[in-house]
């Protein structure tokens, strides 16, 4: 049986994914580099100017693939839920630390461009291909 310490563990190992967003009932997705997960969810982080923004801003709700390659097509990791915009600051100061980069444009702690966000609660499953035809397995989070 899959627990969510199991899912945690995937998204932060394999933490290339892909998020799927709506715009106007078009779906949307795009490569992402994800931040990070523990027991209290899953991490990203946006600019507001980003067309991503603007659609979780008028939909929360997202589809997050992880991907592993490996034989027979490897394995994913697939999370449904909610986006929450988080503005603690603890969190801010904790992304510049592990995203230099985000310093190297110009954000600070302080900036209103910078977005935090995570799925806190949802469902999560993997698939393989061995377990293709097969019931999905749901972790609930």
């Amino acid at each position: 049986m899959t627990a969510i310490k199991d899912v945690i563990e995937f998204a932060n190992e394999n933490p290339v994914c892909f998020l799927a967003t709506d715009e106007k009932g078009q779906p949307r997705v795009r490569a992402l580099g994800f931040w990070f997960a523990d027991e209290t969810g899953f991490y990203f982080q946006t600019i507001r100017i980003k067309d991503l923004y603007k659609q979780i801003a008028l939909n929360p709700k997202v589809e997050v693939c992880f991907y592993k390659p490996g034989p027979m097509a490897g394995k994913m990791l697939r999370i449904a839920g909610e986006i929450e915009i988080l503005k603690d600051l603890g969190y801010k100061e904790k992304v510049l630390a592990d995203r230099p980069f985000l310093k190297d444009m110009g954000v600070t702690s302080g900036s209103k461009i910078l977005v935090l966000f995570r799925v806190a609660h949802g469902t999560a499953h993997f698939w393989t291909m061995e377990n293709n035809l097969k019931p999905k397995e749901i972790v609930g989070f």
